[in-house]
């Protein structure tokens, strides 16, 4: 089923150009990466599908809902993790995760078993009571994760969410993504690191604004290793 489409998506800062014409379609339980040097556009394209930032140019949908003519709905199905934290570092991994729900209109028990489930997933729960400065960046990270996952989302969507991190931290933070993606959820992760992308992920590279392709991690690298096949894309100017 599809779970978050892209169609024809342009957005321009005054005369630059930072999409142009960006679209693709993908469906649920599936781990796609959204590949690209800095620059590319990758932010910009995140903060129009949190309406963080509005086009008429194009149009996006999640799980169904058109995001301009349904802004509410379609939200509600996105759960997402910035590239920059935003955590209340003086407020324990539980009270940053119930002023959460509370913003999501959870509350009482509903809210509770949300929360526990969202630990649970992100093996967080014996951390539940430590502050969140406490945390090292790994944990605040998967505290961020959990967060997003509160509400019960169909999509859940991270920029550049291992950025800052040690390697073993990247590591395990992009095994526990792609643990959810294979128990149902669209997972859509911009990154710039091709080590982070699995044979069978999905991938949309996107460079100068532009879709280069959209392919199976193992069919876009072909018989060499996928960053060459990513470099290669990347140098050009212009699309092929």
């Amino acid at each position: 089923m599809s779970m978050l489409t892209v169609h024809d998506v342009s957005y321009s800062y005054g005369a630059k150009r930072a999409l142009d014409h960006v679209s693709f379609d993908l469906t649920e339980g599936r781990f796609c990466a959204l590949l690209g040097p800095n620059g590319a556009g990758k932010s910009t394209l995140f903060s129009l599908m949190t309406r963080l930032l509005v086009t008429r140019d194009g149009a996006i949908s999640v799980a169904g809902h058109d995001l301009a003519q349904s802004p509410r709905a379609a939200l509600a199905q996105i759960g997402v993790v910035f590239q920059q934290q935003t955590l209340d570092l003086d407020m324990t991994v539980l009270q940053n995760l119930r002023y959460f729900a509370a913003l999501q209109g959870l509350s009482g028990a509903s809210a509770q078993r949300s929360i526990d489930a969202a630990l649970d997933r992100l093996d967080m729960r014996e951390r539940a009571g430590e502050k969140a400065r406490a945390l090292n960046g790994g944990h605040r990270r998967r505290m961020e994760i959990a967060r997003a996952l509160i509400h019960d989302p169909k999509v859940l969507m991270l920029d550049e969410p291992t950025v800052g991190l040690d390697t073993g931290s990247r590591q395990a933070i992009t095994a526990h993504v792609h643990d959810l993606a294979d128990s149902g959820l669209l997972v859509f992760w911009a990154t710039h690191l091709v080590d982070e992308i699995g044979d069978d992920d999905d991938v949309v590279v996107l460079h100068q604004g532009r879709v280069m392709c959209h392919d199976r991690a193992a069919n876009i690298a072909g018989d060499g290793p996928l960053i060459d096949a990513f470099i290669k894309m990347t140098a050009r100017k212009e699309p092929a």
